[in-house]
């Protein structure tokens, strides 16, 4: 099964796709968590910085993710083109066109868990922004892409990490 956790920074993704990996029904899953910090150190501009080179690269590590049977990654390819479509850098012609290329990956997950972001509050992990106003616009953006570019199966999930993964194993 490949699942991945789609939503805004700062909601617990990484927290909730270890923490998924670790229980019975997904212990033959491979984890795939963020790497933010080392593609921020070979020079691929984040957040608000976001080119489209750099969208490129984190495209290439969801496709490269799907590439395995079992799979939770706590991103997907919706959250990528969140930041390529909120990206002050890349035209709007060069988003939907990236947007599309994107898309046609979206039925290689099985399963989409959208994470909500209400009642989290935002850590500085010294890598991605603490903007509040940022994290609703890539909220936002995220939804809007689920709601346009649906998954074959799409779940939302809040609350504590336990709830959320009780939520995930009631919905598959």
């Amino acid at each position: 099964m490949k699942i991945g956790l789609a939503g805004t920074m700062s909601v617990g993704k990484t927290t909730l796709a270890k923490a998924l990996g670790e229980t019975d029904r997904f212990k033959d899953h491979s984890v795939y968590t963020e790497r933010s910090k080392y593609l921020r150190d070979l020079g691929i501009p984040l957040n608000t910085e976001s080119t489209l080179n750099g969208q490129f690269v984190f495209l290439a590590e969801r496709a490269s993710e799907l590439l395995h049977p079992n799979v939770i990654a706590d991103r997907t390819i919706w959250d990528v083109c969140s930041f390529t479509l909120s990206s002050k850098s890349i035209s709007d012609f060069d988003k939907r066109t990236f947007i599309e290329a994107a898309m046609m990956l979206r039925n290689q997950y099985d399963l989409v868990v959208y994470v909500d972001p209400r009642g989290v509050k935002v850590e500085d992990n010294g890598v991605r922004t603490t903007d509040l106003h940022y994290r609703r616009k890539i909220d936002e953006v995220i939804k809007m892409s689920l709601e346009e570019f649906l998954p074959k199966k799409l779940i939302t999930v809040e609350g504590t990490t336990e709830q959320r993964i009780a939520t995930i194993l009631q919905n598959i």
